[in-house]
Order: C-alpha cells, then structure tokens, then sequence
C-alpha cells in the first residue's frame, strides 16, 4: 500500500514538474542574474569606494539568506555603527538598525549633522531579504536606508537630488529628524521684558552734537555676479579711512573676485575672506557664511571696530557717511533690526519655520513638518542689520543653550539669517537693545516680486525686492524715520538713479556727461576660460566679431592696412547700455592686419536691428509692441539674456506689452524658417493686464534661420516679430564636428516642434505648406552664419586697444562707447585728506 502511494505521489510529481517546467526554468534563470548583479554591484560599489577614497567595506554588507554576515562588517565600521558587542549570526539588518539607533545620542548626532554626515553606511537587499523586512529601514532604488523614511517630502527630496552625497545628506538629516534627534524641543528665554518692546530712535537733531569718541564700522560686503562698475560706486560713496571693508565673494563669481583682490591691493583697509561659499537664495549658507566672517571680525586683533553693518552690490546709500556715523555713535549700544511686523503664528507659517530644510545640490530640500521649540518667541525679519560689536561677540562665541542650540535649528531652516538674529536678540538679554529699524529703504513691490521666481532653487515661494528706477527718486526725500541706506539697485536696469544719487550725496561726480549716462557690465572675461560660456554665446561672440571687422572690408577707400583678420577666440565681452537702454555688444578680441602680419587687439560694437512690424494695430489697439527673447525676468520686465541671442537647444518666450482698455483676445503663431508651424495658442488678456508671458514647449534642435512670432485676430495680422536663432559652431568650447553640426542645425526630429500637427493654420495664413521633406545636408556653416546675423546685427564701431597701423581706426579710450573710455564714475581714485576717495 505504501509503495503504491509512493508511485502515485511520484507520477504526480513528475506530471507538475512537466507542467510547470518552463517556469523553474525562468525562475532559476532570474536567480541567476539577480546573483550576477548583485556580485557586478557590490564589484562596482567597492571601484568607486576606493576612487572616492573610503573604505568600500563601508559602503557595502554582504547579505546571506537575508541576515547580515558578521565577518563580513570591518571594525572601524563596527565602531562608527555603535557595534561594540558581538552580533550573533542571526542579527537581521532590522536589529542592526535598531541597534544603530540606540548607540546614537543627540549630542553625537548633532556633531554629525554639523560635519554634514559625507559618509551613510548603505546596505543592499535581493528581493527576498526586502520581502521580510518590517520597517526599521526603507528603501529607496535598492539601497536601504538607515530609517523607514516616513515624511513624503523627503523622499521627493531624495528622488529629485541629483548627487549620490545630496542624497546621503538628506537620508541623514530626514532620519534624525524622524528619530527626534536633530532639533531642540525647548529653550529658555532670558529677556527681562514681558512682551516685546521696541522702543524707536529719532533723526539726529540739526545742530546736535555727539559725545564720545566716533564709532568705527565694518563694512561686511557680500557681493556675487560682474557688476563691478557697480561696485566700485558703492565702495566710493561708503569709503572712509577710517572704517573697515571686509568682501565676500560668492565662490561662483571668479570674474568679480580677481577685480576685488585688485581693490584689496590698494587699500590697507580693505580685506576678503580667505574662503569662499557659494551661497544661493534662502540657504542656510548664508547664515554660515554670516557667522564664519563675524568670527573672522573678532580675531582680527589690528582691526578695533564698533558696529558690523551688512551691505550687497545692489545697495546704495541715502545720506552721506558722517551723518551714519554720527547717528550710530548716539546709539553705539544699540542693534538695528527689522521686524516682520505679524503676529507670530502667521510669520512662521509664511517663513516656512515649521518645515525642516537642508541645503545641497545648491538647492533647500523640504524634508518635511516640525515643531519650532516652546519657551521662546520666533522673531524675523529683514536679513539686512547693523549690529554692535559686543553683541557680535555674543553671537559668535557665547556657550549658553539658547545660542547653540538655535543655531543648530536655524542650520536646517529655509531663509535662516532672515530671523535667527532676530531671535536669538528677542530672547536674550539683549531684548532691551533691539531698535525695529535697520536703517534701510526697501523697494517692495509684491504684486511683481512675489511670483515664487526662485521655485528652481528652494521648495518654496519666495519675495524679492524690485530695483529703484528715476521716478523714485523723491521717495529718498520722503523718509520720516532714520535710513541710510536703499535697495535694490541695479546699474542695467537704471544706472541714472545710482548716478543722480551720488551727485545728491557728494556733489557732481565729473563733467563728461558721455560716460556719465553710459553703463558697461563685463559678460566675459579671458580668464574664466571658455567653458562658462554656453556654445551659442561663443557662437555669437566669434560671429560678431568677425561682423564687426567687416566695416573696413566693405569699405574699399581703406588702404589694405586696414583689413583684418580675426585671431583666436574674444578676450573680453560688455554689454553696453546708454541713458538706461541697452545698445549693443561690446567684443573684443585679437586680430592681424593683413598688410603688415602683426597683431592687433581691437573691440567692436554690434547693434541689434529693430524688426518689429504692426500690420492692422486698429483691430487690436490695447497691443503695444512683441519682444522674444530667453531669461524673462517678470520682476523687472526684461530679459535678462540682452540682445536675445538664441540657439537651437535655447528656449525662445514671448511678451506683449498692453496698453489700457477691456478683455481681449488673440492668435499667437510661432513659424520656423521653412514656415513649419512649432506652436500656436490662443492668448486671452484681461482688463488691467499690462504684460502677457508664454513659453512655448518645443522640441530641440530648434531650425536656425529667422522666425517669426505673429500675432492675429480673427485671422487678420496684427503684429509681427521676425527673431533670429543662430546656428552654433561650437560644442562645449571645441569647434563642432560635420556630424556635431547637422545634428545640431537640422532642426527637430521629423520635423516637427510638438504632438499636434499644425499644417492646416498655414492656409488660414495665406502661407504656402511646409515641404514634407527638409534638406538634408546643411549650407556651407560659416558663410550661412554670417549671412544670417547680417540681416539682424550690424556693427556700429571698431576701435583699436593697442597701437594700430590702420590710419582710419580710433583709439579705445577716445571712443565714448568703448569700455575702455574713462568711466570717472566708477573708477577710484587716492584717499584725500578728508578720508574720502577723490
């Protein structure tokens, strides 16, 4: 009987694993390659260990059946994991965890998180070992993180970061946070006031006279971008002997930092910091970089100073240098803070303080809700202040919990120098020295700084002020309460106000009204190097150049001494702005004089030519003019890329501009240069509108050529905009390939810009229909390039740097647009015997 069942169960058996024969056999097969990945990783993951400089033993755990291999974990790694005693074979990486947990106090983890934590120990599962984990870790594209990461906004934050260290940080950050290990839960106020009283400081009197010795400043400069000219007037207009200047150069701004090094040079007064960050909208590198200066500040034993006062290149004062300082020596116990003026629950709603972020990547990563700590009260504000230098001294150095602990809070808060001054002054003794005024003017306009314009940066909303232009003027006329300083100002949107206020200030800076009225910003400097240009600026930059040598060859009453050939790549870019209008682009470059052999350095002038058409401006009257161009700056209304150079991997946008009257409508069309239609939309603009912005989503390459932006109603055209998009001859620096630049300069795959099929509009156009086949090879690049920005560039000069044997050429620093015209404005002279530069 037995052995009858044994056949049968036997033949049953045999009959399921016929059936199922096929899906062992992929089954084994998946187990195999998930064991040859797993070895191709873990060889991989110990490669880079060692290119990276770690130990690869600690980025990496072998796992066995689920269960973590003891004697596979080295002992420094045993160590840094809390490990100290012996695991027995059994101990799942859950208990691992667990055990990790414990053997962190806050006190090391707040050590840790302050070194950035560079190195996260990940372990790597198969899928069955995943399978049986219970939650004491997570993971996240087959690496397992320390902790079950509950907070949806860390783990976006982890999916979006692009770098493996972005990613360690946040995992680190996320989880101590989650393990309540991170932030102080609650702090001890010291400030003897019962609510918040500030009391106010009146103007000095007409007369009144200062008792004490005068109080000395430092001037702390955080300054980033090239407006150099700019910051120079600044440094003129607040320069004294007998004050400090201390200059932070954002570590992306090489160009800025070699003028600034040249500053130093001149002035014993005058010093950077040896270090550099680059500091981005809202980070707490900011606030790092704010308190690593102050400290720099109290160890300089040569430099003796009263108040540190924080300034940007778009500030700009309002009164002159003595009056500050007479105003700050009535009050040299005092420290000028701005409050947000809300009640407090609304602020830190607003401020984002009751979110945890943490900066890497240059962005601020929400990683989710906290508590802000109970027993003080959040305060907050401008990130703008003047404040004493004992109380500086307090901030820096003092052990006390209340300091340590919020600037532990304040390392993982979005926006931090905006409040933790603020509130680390409103609960300490301190309290009764705070006056709600910063001494600044700030030109808020929300309805246009508050477009959450830097979203790319931060995960938040965000407010920025607006430049000052001439009709503001009188407003530095019209202040009741005591303010110095005003912001922002910005030399390529209105250099006239910076200007009108320096004469206001010290009286005429110079007589030549030429360069008075004219603004020169650097765009491009040889010393960067050609890898921060983009390949379509190169592109330009070397075509207009060659544009802009034309002028002599065109002209044949020249001698042949007078002809040149370009030599190399530009050394120097300006863009070039007069009365507050942007003109044109300023190049300059290395050439040879055919006659002769020898080399030349000459700069050119370009001009943009206007090739705006209104057709039938009756039938859409409110419509005032179209511009297209890249880098749309909604604040200000411009776009930032001047001149609107454009490739074919740029993205082109639109502005109309309205005049009063009631709702609208009309067709926008975008055409390429074979009359392909890449996009049309219907555009519908309010009563009260005055700009309208749209983006097309195009695919890339876009076609070089000349497009046109039409603008119908009713199918009539109204307005039309022909904009040029150039092809590009480089590729990252280098000259492009034939291949390189067909592929570049076709135009976009199948020749088409978007889902839709848009041929039909052509008819409603009166246009004939695009070619279904495109050309398949490109016109001789150069001769095609030239020909095409000649139809929407023209030069407008050339003037000679060095000595020139062209008879017919000007000297750069006799000619009024050239960047090497004399600038009295922005240039600095020696100290007088006032203190003051001459």
């Amino acid at each position: 009987m037995g052995s009858a069942e044994s056949r049968l169960a036997g033949r049953r058996v045999l009959r399921l694993f016929r059936r199922y024969r096929s899906s062992a056999t992929i089954s084994l097969l998946l187990i195999l390659v998930q064991t040859l990945v797993l070895w191709s990783l873990s060889r991989n993951e110990m490669r880079q260990g060692h290119h990276e400089g770690h130990d690869p033993a600690g980025e990496l755990m072998i796992i066995k059946r689920g269960r973590i291999r003891q004697d596979r974990i080295p002992a420094w790694l045993r160590q840094r994991m809390g490990l100290h005693t012996k695991l027995s074979s059994h101990t799942t990486q859950r208990e691992i965890g667990q055990r990790i947990a414990q053997s962190k106090t806050r006190k090391t983890a707040m050590q840790e998180t302050g070194r950035a934590m560079s190195v996260t120990t990940r372990l790597l599962l198969n899928e069955s070992a995943l399978q049986r984990q219970s939650g004491a870790a997570s993971v996240w594209k087959g690496e397992l993180l320390r902790c079950n990461l509950k907070s949806k906004d860390a783990l976006s934050a982890l999916a979006r970061a692009s770098s493996k260290q972005c990613r360690r940080e946040i995992t680190n950050v996320a989880c101590l946070h989650q393990e309540g290990k991170l932030m102080p839960v609650s702090l001890t106020s010291h400030c003897p006031l019962k609510e918040k009283t500030v009391k106010p400081v009146q103007w000095l009197q007409s007369g009144e006279v200062v008792k004490g010795v005068p109080i000395r400043i430092v001037f702390m400069l955080v300054v980033h971008g090239r407006a150099v000219r700019q910051l120079h007037q600044l440094f003129s207009a607040i320069y004294h002997s007998h004050h400090y200047y201390y200059i932070h150069v954002d570590q992306r701004s090489s160009y800025l930092h070699r003028q600034m090094l040249q500053l130093a040079k001149r002035f014993a007064n005058v010093r950077l910091t040896s270090w550099r960050m680059a500091t981005i909208w809202g980070g707490a590198s900011l606030l790092a970089m704010y308190l690593r200066a102050m400290k720099d500040l109290l160890n300089m034993a040569d430099w003796t100073w009263d108040f540190f006062l924080n300034l940007s290149a778009s500030d700009f004062p309002v009164r002159p240098n003595d009056q500050l300082v007479a105003f700050l020596s009535k009050y040299r116990d005092k420290n000028f803070l701005k409050s947000h003026g809300r009640e407090t629950a609304r602020f830190v709603k607003k401020q984002g303080l009751d979110r945890i972020f943490h900066e890497c990547d240059a962005h601020m990563w929400r990683l989710g809700e906290r508590t802000v700590p109970t027993g003080i009260t959040m305060d907050g504000g401008s990130d703008w202040f003047a404040l004493n230098q004992r109380t500086v001294d307090f901030i820096v150095n003092s052990k006390r919990r209340l300091v340590t602990d919020l600037k532990q809070f304040y390392a993982f808060t979005l926006l931090p120098a905006e409040s933790f001054f603020h509130t680390l002054l409103m609960n300490s003794e301190n309290c009764t020295n705070v006056v709600d005024n910063n001494l600044r003017l700030t030109n808020w306009n929300r309805r246009l700084g508050c477009k959450c314009q830097y979203k790319h940066i931060v995960d938040w909303c965000g407010c920025s002020p607006n430049d000052f232009k001439p009709a503001d003027f009188n407003r530095f006329k019209e202040l009741t309460r005591p303010t110095f300083f005003a912001r922002k100002f910005e030399a390529s949107v209105s250099q006239s106000i910076i200007s009108w206020l320096h004469t206001d200030l010290y009286g005429s800076l110079h007589n030549d009204s030429t360069s008075l009225l004219a603004y020169w910003e650097n765009v491009f400097d040889k010393a960067d190097g050609l890898r921060v240009l983009s390949d379509t600026a190169l592109t330009f930059y070397h075509a207009f150049f060659h544009l802009g040598l034309a002028i002599f060859d065109l002209d044949h009453q020249n001698p042949h001494t007078c002809s040149f050939a370009a030599v190399g790549h530009p050394s120097m870019v300006h863009l070039y702005f007069w009365e507050d209008r942007f003109q044109g682009y300023l190049v300059q470059q290395s050439a040879m004089c055919r006659a002769t052999g020898k080399f030349e350095v000459l700069e050119a002038l370009l001009t943009r030519k206007a090739l705006y058409q209104a057709h039938r401006p009756s039938l859409l009257p409110r419509l005032l003019r179209v511009e297209v161009g890249s880098a749309w700056d909604p604040k200000e209304r411009l776009f930032r890329n001047f001149g609107g150079l454009l490739g074919p991997y740029d993205e082109p946008a639109s502005v109309q501009w309205w005049g009063p009257g009631p709702n609208c409508s009309a067709t926008v069309v975008w055409l390429d240069p074979m009359h392909v239609v890449a996009s049309a939309y219907e555009l519908r603009v309010d009563k009260g509108v005055e700009v309208s912005h749209h983006r097309p989503l195009l695919k890339k390459p876009l076609r070089p050529g000349a497009w046109s932006l039409r603008i119908l109603q009713g199918w009539e055209l109204i307005a039309e905009k022909t904009f040029l998009v150039l092809p590009v001859t480089f590729r990252k620096g280098q000259p492009m390939s034939q291949d390189q630049a067909s592929q570049a300069n076709m135009g976009p795959p199948g020749n088409s810009y978007g889902e839709s099929d848009l041929r039909w509009l052509l008819r409603l156009l009166g246009l004939p229909e695009s070619p279904t086949t495109m050309p398949t090879r490109l016109p001789p690049l150069l001769p095609w390039l030239h020909r095409l920005l000649r139809t929407f560039w023209q030069p407008a000069g050339l003037c000679a740097v060095s000595p020139s044997e062209c008879p017919h050429l000007p000297q750069c620093t006799a000619t009024s647009w050239s960047s090497h015209y004399p600038d009295p404005k922005s240039q600095l002279g020696p100290v007088g015997p006032d203190g003051r530069l001459t």
